[in-house]
């Protein structure tokens, strides 16, 4: 993945309308996607706290211990990918 600036070809004064209506539209975009981020890592702890709470077999309480720390994971990479495409757009804002 790199990390070039999708935007950074614009200048702030040569943005037409449609173009500030695409960067509110990927700026949504943006914020739907961190929400689902962190819809699954919330989802992926709870499950994980359950599984181990009321696992019968040693295997199951593993698989609930493996869920936390992949929930968390997913939060932080999610919180990342967010504020890293605000970061390249918040120039033409």
């Amino acid at each position: 993945m790199t990390d070039r600036n999708p935007y950074e070809k614009f200048q702030q004064g040569d943005l037409i309308m449609r173009d500030h209506l695409a960067l509110d539209r990927t700026q949504l975009a943006n914020e739907r996607t961190l929400l689902a981020y962190l819809r699954s890592g919330v989802s992926l702890m709870l499950a994980g706290v359950t599984l181990f709470h009321f696992a019968q077999s040693s295997w199951l309480a593993w698989v609930g211990i493996g869920c936390v720390p992949l929930g968390l994971v997913t939060l932080a990479f999610g919180t990342w990918r967010y504020l890293s495409t605000a970061r390249r757009m918040r120039h033409f804002s």
